[in-house]
């Protein structure tokens, strides 16, 4: 069985590409990543609970629950430091994504706004679940870009037990995998494997620059057969418009 690339989850992202993948949308990267063959990289269901911050950009620091069980699920539980969720928090490192697999379970909160702000002063990159959050108010105002599939008010214990972290897992039934790179834009969040990061944002960024010539052919009243796909002719005054008006970043 093919595995991923062996790489080291917790080494960060070169800035340059940093910049690059906040520059793409996702709705991009799912394409690119489409022509690689990869079609389950988008985790549908997530929204964005707080606006205004650049995309997420970060790599995948993983959480895995499986269903709470009464007698191991108490409050009491959390006065243990080595308890799976509590020791996660205190082992993610800065540009870092927290992402937690609930089995999509939004009943009960996968984490709350103290813990946030905790992963926010460790300098993460951001928070994934496809579960719920509890405390949304504060990550509304809290300048951590977190991506949920609901919310909740009730504690994480009531239908989550924490069992591990740094292993793979499934997210809103994508596969992460630690040091996967994660990219949450406002229409949610795509998940890249780490080995092909830098051609699929390079790709992306060729990507939309080409689109946002096509935009504006079309917005000028063209008729698709031709422009988009663009044919050769097409493709040839993109590159004399091109040549004018270089894309926004490169790698």
């Amino acid at each position: 069985m093919t595995q991923p690339a062996v790489v080291d989850p917790a080494e960060p992202l070169a800035p340059e590409l940093i910049v690059a993948l906040r520059a793409v949308s996702t709705a991009t990267l799912t394409t690119q990543l489409m022509a690689r063959g990869l079609r389950n990289t988008f985790l549908a269901g997530l929204r964005p609970l707080n606006s205004g911050l650049p995309h997420m950009v970060g790599t995948a620091f993983t959480l895995r629950y499986i269903p709470a069980r009464e007698d191991l699920d108490v409050l009491s539980v959390f006065e243990d430091p080595e308890h799976p969720q509590r020791k996660a928090i205190e082992s993610i490192r800065p540009g870092q994504v927290l992402v937690m697999d609930c089995r999509g379970q939004t009943r009960a909160a996968s984490l709350g706004g103290i813990l946030a702000t905790r992963l926010l002063r460790r300098g993460a990159a951001g928070v994934v679940t496809d579960g719920a959050v509890r405390d949304s108010p504060t990550f509304a105002r809290l300048e951590l870009p977190t991506y949920a599939a609901g919310v909740s008010a009730t504690t994480n214990l009531a239908q989550h037990h924490a069992v591990d972290f740094g292993v793979p897992i499934g997210c809103a039934e994508v596969p992460v995998y630690p040091g996967d790179v994660m990219v949450g834009d406002a229409e949610g969040v795509v998940c890249i494997p780490r080995a092909m990061a830098a051609e699929v944002a390079r790709d992306a960024v060729a990507q939309e620059h080409l689109e946002e010539f096509i935009q504006k052919e079309i917005d000028a009243g063209a008729a698709l057969p031709g422009i988009y796909p663009p044919s050769t002719e097409t493709r040839a005054r993109y590159a004399a418009w091109a040549e004018k008006h270089p894309p926004p970043v490169e790698l």
